[in-house]
């Protein structure tokens, strides 16, 4: 796993990379959480959905509830980027739709819209 810092508009992100699964389950976002906000000092993160377990975008196993709760009650905000139409889910399509719609969590295609976003956002 890679951490990177990028600063937009005098914010700092840190930009997660990687090619293995970092999220698995809830103390595994925990871990990567404390991880960011030690090495990097941001309250901003973007992740590839390619770092989440495939039953994050799964919501009956309530994985992506447990992870948003964690960055929810630790004040960090998160960005997915990826290609997010390959799930048929309904459920998953509004899930996505409402966190667009927030403050907290973006559903986002690539890495540049996710620091554009995270930049604004207060």
């Amino acid at each position: 796993m890679n951490i990177t810092k990028v600063v937009a508009n005098g914010v700092p992100i840190a930009v997660v990379s990687g090619s293995e699964v970092a999220v698995e389950d809830a103390q595994s976002a925990l871990d990567l959480l404390a991880t960011v906000r030690y090495e990097t000092d941001s309250d901003r993160m973007i992740l590839h959905k390619s770092l989440l377990s495939e039953s994050f975008f799964d919501l009956s196993t309530r994985l992506a509830g447990e992870v948003v709760q964690k960055f929810i009650n630790y004040r960090m905000k998160l960005a997915i980027v990826g290609d997010f139409s390959t799930y048929s889910s309904k459920s998953l399509k509004d899930f996505i739709y409402e966190s667009n719609n927030g403050a907290d969590l973006f559903f986002l295609p690539d890495v540049q819209h996710a620091i554009d976003r995270l930049s604004r956002v207060s």
